[in-house]
């Protein structure tokens, strides 16, 4: 059984509904998932946060990245790029770099944004650019997934994405969802495949 780490950020809660659903598409081949996030990036430096969150998922850890076997990494868009506290956690992978923990593992991106052409693809090509620096192979959506030809929203051949709104205000569409379990699945698949080679 293959172990499928969803990583991401999320501070309006939309990007974890993301995450939820990358979930259960993994598990729906029978992966062992992973949810875990990353604690924000204070303005102070001197300020220090809790090393375990008052809600929600755990905290990654080097460990977790390096024991998964495919990985799907997810933040919301902050100005067409990356959000920084998944930058900084990305940042200290170095040790991870120079051993290859992270070669030839299967790795997928996804992203949430408060306008449609707020830069959704961009995002998702900012969290791509470290990841194929550890040498991970890129696991995209084909249109054979059909959502991606009549979905209004959200949702990309680089990976699911969501139209959130400018006040967070609109759900989870249900071709995003579909994506979003359809990219969990993907995921594993290969993954799984992978471990039998």
């Amino acid at each position: 059984m293959s172990q499928l780490l969803v990583l991401y950020y999320s501070s309006g809660g939309t990007t974890r509904q993301m995450a939820r659903q990358i979930a259960r598409g993994a598990a729906s081949v029978d992966a062992d998932v992973q949810l875990r996030t990353v604690p924000r990036v204070s303005a102070d430096h001197e300020a220090t946060g809790s090393a375990v969150p008052d809600q929600g998922d755990p905290y990654v850890t080097l460990a977790d990245l390096q024991q998964c076997d495919a990985l799907a990494l997810g933040s919301p868009t902050r100005f067409g790029n990356m959000a920084a506290p998944l930058k900084y956690f990305l940042d200290q992978t170095s040790e991870l770099w120079m051993n290859g923990a992270l070669a030839g593992k299967p790795a997928g991106v996804f992203t949430s944004t408060s306008s449609l052409h707020g830069g959704q693809e961009s995002t998702l090509l900012s969290m791509m650019i470290p990841l194929l620096h550890h040498g991970m192979l890129l696991c995209g959506l084909p249109y054979s997934e059909t959502d991606l030809l009549h979905t209004t929203s959200g949702g990309t051949p680089y990976g699911p994405s969501h139209f959130a709104g400018s006040n967070n205000q609109n759900p989870i569409s249900e071709e995003e969802k579909r994506l979003c379990f359809a990219l969990g699945k993907r995921l594993a698949t290969l993954a799984n495949q992978l471990a039998k080679q």
